[in-house]
């Protein structure tokens, strides 16, 4: 499960924007982009989250996960649909003719910070 190598690199970059930032207190909350075509399993980050944040700034912090799907862009037909999985061809005029776009994105949105310990 890579999903875990992930989830430990963010737990470090978020400790690291949060005191470069000078922030103090806990992290309260952060939100995620996990494109649906990333290969990253959006319910396996949440179980890693739990497992590896406590003793952490993140430990109790709320996980907010989006899971964007691609676009489908047909260069034949004009077609512009959404997916969930990869396609080799055009969905409305099966067309190899496409371009995908989004959906493989992994981002990290914003992290939000208590003011005050917990």
């Amino acid at each position: 499960m890579h999903e875990l190598s992930i989830v430990e690199a963010l737990i470090g970059q978020v400790e690291a924007e949060v005191e470069r930032a000078g922030a103090r207190g806990q992290v309260a909350r952060l939100k995620l982009s996990i494109g649906r075509l990333s290969g990253v399993n959006a319910d396996a980050v949440r179980f890693a989250f739990e497992l590896l944040t406590p003793g952490t700034r993140l430990a109790g912090a709320e996980l907010e996960i989006d899971e964007p799907k691609a676009v489908c862009l047909c260069a034949a037909c004009g077609a512009r649909t959404e997916i969930e999985e990869l396609s080799l061809g055009c969905p409305a005029c099966q067309s190899g003719d496409i371009t995908i776009d989004g959906g493989r994105e992994m981002l990290l949105e914003t992290i939000d910070v208590d003011e005050f310990d917990r």
